[in-house]
């Protein structure tokens, strides 16, 4: 029997929250019938208990701010200067031949190799957290709007000169709306990349006893096998609402690029 569009609409929108209540249903039954002890799995309402804990002492609320507070300044430098350089790679010959083996370089170098040398000159403290949030994010976003600039549509740069366009015209017209596609797909993964390092400096610079990777090493380190839990959780619900927010603003900012992302 075919399910009507409106039917179809309602199952597409309701079958992930389905299978979320259905895998955590089925992981308390597991958790209770096995007799499971918490320190090795706890069931999700311990989870939840122990989170509603952490929020109501605050103590999820000002760890997830400070860990927050890191993602962005990193993110916002990487941002801004690895955009610039990308764009300025794609526009100069000369510019992506002396940036070219920097990046091919380094790119490929794990960032989390660089924690122990940035903690030697930096320290644990706040600089050491943005750092290690702009280097990782810098990259991806490079390369991305380097190659964005790169694939532009060569027909319509070729239409543009034909009605007179100038070369910057050409390249503030056509070259980098063009790119904006690839270049907010680099923003994207270098968001991914960011909060994965800034948790995990966080875990082995956890001198300033802040933010989600301290949270996590310390309850690991007392058994608190909850706390860790309630801790990924929360991370896994902030990535997402971070993507879906990264995405909600380049529908706002370049609506064209919806179109890419078919949808």
């Amino acid at each position: 029997m075919k399910l009507s569009a409106r039917s179809r609409r309602i199952l597409e929108l309701t079958l992930p929250a389905l299978t979320v209540v259905a895998f955590v249903a089925g992981w308390e039954a597991f958790v209770d019938l096995r007799g499971i002890a918490p320190i090795y799995l706890p069931a999700p309402s311990a989870i939840v208990e122990y989170l509603l804990r952490m929020i109501a002492d605050g103590s999820m609320g000002f760890n997830l701010g400070v860990t927050l507070l890191r993602i962005f300044a990193g993110f916002a430098v990487a941002a801004v200067a690895g955009v610039l350089v990308g764009v300025v790679m794609g526009m100069s010959r000369i510019a992506a031949r002396v940036a070219d083996p920097w990046i091919a370089a380094l790119y490929p170098l794990p960032k989390i190799s660089l924690i122990p040398l940035l903690i030697i000159w930096l320290g644990t403290g706040e600089t050491y957290k943005i750092v290690i949030s702009a280097v990782s994010a810098f990259f991806p976003i490079v390369i991305s709007a380097y190659s964005g600039i790169r694939q532009a549509d060569q027909g319509l740069i070729k239409a543009a000169k034909d009605l007179g366009a100038n070369r910057r015209q050409v390249q503030m017209k056509v070259v980098i709306p063009a790119a904006i596609p690839s270049i907010f797909a680099g923003l994207h993964l270098g968001m991914g990349v960011t909060i994965i390092l800034v948790v995990a400096a966080e875990m082995i610079g956890g001198s300033g006893e802040s933010g989600m990777g301290y949270l996590l090493i310390h309850a690991g380190q007392v058994m608190e096998t909850e706390k860790v839990f309630a801790s990924l959780v929360v991370l896994a619900v902030m990535g997402a609402l971070v993507i879906k927010a990264q995405q909600w603003i380049d529908r706002r900012v370049a609506p064209w690029t919806a179109l890419h992302d078919g949808h």
